[in-house]
């Protein structure tokens, strides 16, 4: 018989934090495999995006939509494909399925248009995945 135990309650509050990051995704808490915590994150992403600005700047005319263009092309391409984008490499990041396979370019591509959008990705789980993140069934670890 299901117990009101079993099934939880709003009343008993959000569940129990994690003691870390990816704790209840099976990840190991640091070295490879661990999840990737922000600062590395927005490091790759500052290298990601100066690398599409100087592409715009020397072949386009460097408008915003050229960069963006740019900046979203090498991210469905390189994380589809390879799993890491450009700053995402010199970081030791990787993304992967909450499997531990490869995202592919679908995932990548629903990944990079919720980024661009800003906003879903600066909102954060206990795992520290956003929104992009969960919606495309991603993670971002260190290897």
């Amino acid at each position: 018989m299901v117990d009101r135990r079993d099934i939880g309650s709003w009343l008993q509050g959000p569940p129990r934090p994690s003691a870390y990051p990816g704790q209840n995704l099976g990840a190991p808490e640091r070295g490879p495999g661990s999840v990737a915590r922000l600062g590395r994150r927005v490091v790759a992403l500052v290298i990601d995006w100066g690398l599409s600005y100087l592409i715009a700047a020397a072949f386009l005319d460097s408008n915003n939509l050229a960069l963006l263009g740019i900046f979203a092309l090498e991210q469905v391409v390189l994380l589809g494909t390879a799993g890491f984008a450009f700053g995402h490499r010199l970081l030791r990041l990787r993304l992967q399925r909450l499997d531990g396979s490869a995202p592919g370019l679908g995932r990548a591509a629903l990944r990079t248009m919720l980024l661009v959008l800003v906003v879903p990705a600066l909102i954060n789980d206990q795992n520290q995945r956003g929104l992009h993140d969960r919606a495309a069934g991603t993670v971002l670890v260190r290897f």
